[in-house]
């Protein structure tokens, strides 16, 4: 099992930056690929960034160049750094975990169903 525990969300005015953590604890096998999802009221789950194992990240289009996806193996952590925020970008922000190597083109694609272990998410707010 991979727990998974998101802090850094909030409220943030348009134009601003926030910095997301994901403390990763369990088994370290399970960590093959490690992502961010998020979600709006109404809306479906949307893959947001992921970063494998060996470094190869993804992003969907609305947040390239503005989010950057990073780990810490020795600290078992997650971080999505977040800039220029824009209102869109409002939703509760889920940290994501696969135990399997997710080839491309299929990592590109962010498919939620890809990575079985989440955590309880942490909201952000742009206003």
């Amino acid at each position: 099992q991979v727990q998974l525990v998101e802090s850094g969300g909030g409220s943030v005015q348009a134009g601003g930056s926030l910095r997301l953590s994901c403390a990763a604890s369990g088994c370290t096998y399970n960590r093959n690929c490690m992502a961010w999802f998020r979600q709006a009221p109404g809306k479906e789950r949307e893959g947001v960034a992921a970063i494998r194992r060996d470094d190869l990240t993804a992003y969907t289009d609305s947040v390239k160049g503005r989010f950057t996806i990073s780990k810490d193996n020795a600290e078992n952590s997650l971080f999505l750094q977040m800039s220029n925020l824009k209102p869109e970008d409002t939703a509760m922000y889920y940290c994501a975990a696969s135990h399997s190597f997710i080839l491309t083109p299929r990592f590109y694609r962010l498919e939620s169903s890809d990575y079985p272990y989440r955590g309880q998410g942490t909201q952000v707010t742009v206003s």
